[in-house]
């Protein structure tokens, strides 16, 4: 397994976030609108390539979210990788990337339809808080936040 720190212009990590929108929209529905404006990978600076072999099949990302916090972004695993611990490790990777730059801590948001996703943040120590902005009134929404 290799791990790429790069950026959002990354054509691997480009690809890996064209699979993850099409999943949500599918998960999301009517809603996907409202989520993808919020989704935007075009500043992204701390973006995660994993690779087995040479192949692509994970990504995320990190940015400032305020004070010494950041957000983490555009999580996605193949479904064909999944459930070997591989998204544990992208996750671990973007927090240490964050700690390294003095970020005290994670928030996220991930969705009611994203089981799987809710299972890997608790799992990982992350804590439901209330929903931050733009999330407040989706029931949809579920957020997280963890120290580093």
């Amino acid at each position: 397994m290799q791990i790429k720190r790069t950026t959002s212009t990354d054509s691997d990590f480009k690809n890996l976030v064209a699979l993850l929108d099409a999943d949500l929209a599918k998960r999301d529905g009517d809603e996907n609108a409202f989520y993808a404006q919020f989704n935007g990978i075009v500043h992204l600076k701390n973006c995660v390539v994993f690779y087995s072999d040479e192949t692509p099949i994970g990504c995320g990302a990190f940015k400032y979210f305020k004070e010494r916090s950041v957000e983490i972004k555009r999580m996605y695993i193949l479904p064909e990788y999944r459930g070997k611990g591989i998204a544990s490790k992208l996750l671990k990777t973007l927090e240490e990337w964050a700690k390294e730059l003095n970020f005290n801590y994670c928030v996220l948001e991930t969705g009611l339809r994203q089981p799987e996703a809710i299972a890997l943040y608790k799992k990982n120590g992350y804590q439901i808080t209330e929903n931050y902005p733009p999330y407040e009134e989706m029931d949809n929404s579920v957020c997280f936040k963890k120290p580093l």
